[in-house]
């Protein structure tokens, strides 16, 4: 098993945590409230979560090989959503 976490500084982490769930409701499911959200994707479920000091986004990946596509939609969608931001990529470790 391979644990990924993703940090995004921002004040808006909440605005962020929501906006992804949503998005992502559509085709996936999705739990959220303002601070907490779970995204049930098929190569693994991501825990996010959000206060003041940012977005915070886990991965528990059954494959390590999932670790680039799941880095990628988080990263890809919050590129389109925090472009005010100049977002890029969240930073990740594992």
């Amino acid at each position: 098993m391979l644990s990924l976490h993703g940090h995004f500084a921002t004040a808006n982490g909440s605005k962020y945590l929501q906006q992804l769930c949503k998005h992502f409701g559509h085709k996936i499911e999705v739990e959220f409230t303002e601070t907490e959200g779970t995204c049930h994707f098929v190569f693994g479920a991501a825990k996010m979560t959000a206060d003041e000091a940012g977005l915070d986004v886990r991965f528990e990946l059954e494959d390590p090989q999932a670790a680039d596509s799941a880095k990628g939609v988080i990263d890809s969608h919050l590129e389109r959503f925090a472009f005010r931001e100049d977002f890029k990529n969240m930073q990740w470790t594992s």
